[in-house]
């Protein structure tokens, strides 16, 4: 008989058992499981193991109550979703995000597809002895009232349950509107914000705006000797959920502040002590109530009452020194209590109760109750550099992070100064800046800046430079000469170690990785070269909707799959940011199948009556004796063309920028009759190796269709027959060495058996089905890049379709062509060596 004194077992020891913990990342339980008051955490996890469904997890008594959901969650009350309850999982698991690995329980990949708060309609427990669980979820994508039913059987083998949504104010049909395929990303990597506070449907208050300032998570701590400040990712739009603090982007110097026992010392983002520059600032900020603490702020100069970089500049090391005025923004450290985990509105709160009395050279960062979207367009107006946005329960996390965001009106970003050309040609003064930007530990040619300064600034340059010259350049990655317009004005380059960071604004960066109209705002004492990398990302407008208006929704194009052209349009809506890249200021052609793919398909490249509004129509000179070409560059353009019944998209070599001279080469593996698939990723590796024989690096990327493509980025330098030729002759070299599985003949005659690498998509005027998009064949396969370790897990060339692309891509956390797109390299070699 069992004593009335034994454990009672962990509720996690199933859970434990069924792991290694030495092998998966996953967590592992801790040794006691702890039972949080105040609100429960829910997670709805979506899971590629063998197939792909979802976990939805409901945290309860220490852990979480877990069942899997093989068609996931939807918000139309007819839809009963089965819902295998499985093992408890600890609440450590509510964050992860990985890949268990093969052979393991559970192999596959994990991202957290939703996450936020629940609360238990009536008592949970009882609630789940009965079988019979009411709950309303605060999410990020669910909300709203939901039902867990139990439908098996106390011999059944699972225990099955039916999940579905209650009606209420979020309940609609799915037909209007499938969460699953709208929001299919992590909201770890891309967080929304609560759903009821981005698209409330009651008036519901927002949570942590209580009066009552939450200290909870103050530390008594000693006053930390460093601390790394918190830096903002650059926003890729405007955020358009979530609760979020909105300052002005002040265009200075970042500068934190540690007191200690009532004196001040000021330190620059890279830890440079600055107080005696600023000794009188220091003084101010000595005066403020508190002895001990951690002050974060940018020290600016307004003229006519905006920050002026370059005044800035003048009076760091000049007289005007008294105009420079300290904005603080957070406070991580106050008089023993480490405020690091305190959320970042009471932070802030306590911050302005120090500044109540504040001076004109110490000043609060204001910030404003506005939308974004107002504010954002609102500082654009004014000409200021951007908005700050930090979300209002944000840690203070030293280091780059999601949670404050940099929101630009113009690009502007540092840059290393490599070298310069002289005034007029004449010694004495700089008439133009050649920058760069590192990469790992390469330095990337960048452009170069020829505005923004006056005579005096230009001989104060060319003071600073001339120790600096160096007899060759200090580029590891370059760029061609044509691409720098404006160095050739001003006569020979001439080159400088990279020591100096300029500050500079443009426009946008170009095809061949270069800035476009740039304007120099001064230098940056304050960066250490070394760390300047190209942030990624364009000046933002407010975030785009669509507004395309899609005729005939309903249309089926793809009778196999039951594709309606609906599905095509929102297929292309969500890959629109990876597409872009790869067609932008490219001359395209577009096939178009108005009646569906099983209809009749035509080829448009030209400007036509048929209006597509959004693409862009380029000058017939382009291209001599033919119409104007089309090039795509924005989401609306995209969608533009889709409405217009466009199913696929083929790209030119080269870019409108520089018609003449291609910035890639492609090799079309097309298998002839009989070939098989396994053949295919056979050729595709010895393409790969006989390129990586010639020094040359290459992309790989599905077809969409039978083969594969691989891609080659060059430096735009040779014309379009050197370039075919040298295809050609690499096509032919192979067919010669290995004649039984190569053709360098086209003609299906010719190919029996073969695959024909066509070397004709290389020539002038020619395209290439670009990267994401779909093609006009049953099954609707799309052309997906991928990298060269994936080649042997693909099934065929259309191994991703409409229907599976966008599930796919939500579980990529790195792109495998992100070094795509800084590489360029000659064929110079790769030529001589083929003969």
């Amino acid at each position: 008989m069992a004593s009335a004194r034994e454990p009672r077992p962990s509720p996690l020891a199933r859970y434990t058992k069924m792991r290694n913990f030495g092998v998966t990342p996953e967590p592992a339980p801790s040794a006691e499981t702890t039972i949080r008051s105040g609100h429960l955490g829910f997670v709805v996890q979506k899971h590629w193991a063998s197939r792909l469904h979802y976990d939805f997890r409901l945290e309860m008594d220490g852990v979480l109550v877990s069942w899997a959901l093989p068609k996931g969650l939807c918000y139309d009350p007819k839809e009963k979703r089965i819902a295998i309850h499985v093992e408890d999982h600890p609440l450590e698991y509510a964050t992860f995000e990985g890949t268990i690995p093969p052979k393991h329980y559970g192999a596959g990949t994990v991202i957290v597809w939703d996450r936020g708060t629940w609360d238990p309609v009536g008592d949970p427990r009882k609630a789940m002895t009965a079988g019979k669980l009411v709950f309303q979820l605060h999410g990020e994508k669910l909300s709203g009232l939901w039902e867990l039913v139990r439908i098996s059987k106390p011999e059944d083998k699972q225990d099955h349950w039916m999940l579905f949504k209650k009606r209420d104010e979020w309940a609609q049909a799915l037909a209007k509107y499938d969460v699953i395929r709208a929001l299919p990303d992590s909201v770890i990597t891309k967080p929304l914000g609560l759903a009821e506070e981005r698209e409330p449907r009651v008036v519901r208050p927002v949570r942590g705006r209580s009066a009552a300032m939450d200290l909870t998570a103050a530390l008594d701590a000693p006053l930390p000797a460093k601390i790394e400040p918190q830096r903002a990712a650059l926003a890729s739009s405007l955020p358009t959920t979530g609760d979020w603090i909105v300052e002005s982007k002040l265009d200075g110097y970042r500068m934190l502040t540690r007191v200690e026992k009532g004196r001040a010392r000021m330190y620059t983002s890279g830890g440079h002590d600055w107080t005696k520059k600023f000794a009188r600032l220091a003084t101010e900020v000595e005066k403020l109530p508190f002895s001990s603490g951690w002050l974060d702020g940018e020290i600016v100069v307004l003229n006519d009452g905006l920050p002026d970089f370059g005044a800035l500049q003048n009076a760091i090391d000049g007289s005007a020194n008294q105009e420079i005025i300290y904005f603080l923004f957070d406070l991580p450290y106050l008089d023993g209590k480490d405020l690091r985990n305190v959320p970042l509105w009471t932070r802030r709160a306590l911050l302005l109760q120090l500044l109540k009395n504040e001076g004109d050279r110490i000043r609060f960062s204001q910030d404003f109750d506005a939308p974004v979207a107002q504010i954002f367009e609102a500082a654009a107006g004014l000409g200021l550099e951007g908005l700050m946005l930090k979300r209002r329960d944000a840690k203070y996390e030293s280091g780059r992070t999601q949670t404050w965001l940099k929101a630009k009106c113009r690009l502007r970003q540092e840059l290393v100064v490599c070298g310069f050309t002289a005034r007029g040609g004449k010694d004495g003064e700089v008439g133009s800046l050649l920058l760069g930007y590192y990469v790992g530990n390469k330095l990337h040619d960048a452009g170069s800046v020829g505005t923004g300064w006056d005579a005096r600034t230009g001989r104060d340059l060319w003071t600073r430079l001339i120790p600096l010259e160096l007899n060759a350049t200090p580029f590891d990655v370059a760029v061609s000469k044509p691409s720098r317009r404006s160095r050739r004005a001003d006569g020979a380059e001439r080159w400088v170690r990279p020591e100096l960071v300029a500050e500079v604004e443009f426009a946008e960066w170009t095809a061949v990785g270069v800035v476009r109209q740039a304007s120099f705002k001064g230098l940056r004492v304050d960066k250490p070269a070394r760390f300047v990398v190209r942030e990624s990302g364009a000046a933002l407008a407010p975030a785009p909707t669509s507004h395309v208006k899609i005729s005939h929704p309903e249309r089926v194009v793809d009778p196999s799959s039951g594709v309606t052209k609906l599905d095509l349009v929102r297929y292309y809506e969500s890959v629109a940011q990876w597409m872009l890249p790869h067609l932008a200021e490219r001359p395209l052609a577009m096939v178009r199948a108005p009646t569906g793919i099983s209809g009749e398909l035509f080829f448009q490249k030209h400007a036509e009556r048929t209006s597509m509004p959004g693409l862009k129509a380029h000058d017939r000179s382009l291209w001599l004796n033919h119409p104007p070409l089309l090039t795509i560059d924005t989401a609306d353009a995209l969608l533009s063309a889709v409405q217009m019944n466009v199913v696929e998209f083929h790209t030119w070599n080269s870019t409108v920028l520089q018609i003449d001279q291609p910035d890639r080469v492609i090799f079309d593996l097309d298998p002839g009759e009989g070939v098989k698939w396994k053949q295919i990723q056979e050729a595709a590796v010895l393409v790969h190796a006989l390129l990586t024989e010639l020094d040359l690096q290459a992309w790989l990327k599905t077809s969409g269709g039978k083969g594969l493509h691989v891609v080659v980025p060059l430096t735009p330098k040779l014309d379009y027959k050197s370039v075919k030729a040298f295809s050609q002759a690499l096509v032919r070299h192979m067919a010669r060495t290995i004649p039984d599985r190569f053709s360098a003949t086209s003609g299906a005659a010719n190919r029996i058996g073969k695959i024909y690498v066509d070397y004709l998509r290389n020539g002038k005027g020619q395209t290439t089905a670009t990267a994401f998009s779909a093609r006009a064949r049953p099954g609707m396969g799309v052309s997906m890049p991928i990298s060269w370790e994936q080649l042997s897990e693909l099934r065929n060339g259309a191994h991703w379709t409409v229907q599976t692309a966008r599930e796919y891509l939500s579980f990529q956390t790195l792109d495998p062509w992100e070094a795509y797109w800084s590489t360029r390299q000659s064929l110079a070699s790769a030529i001589k060596r083929l003969g």
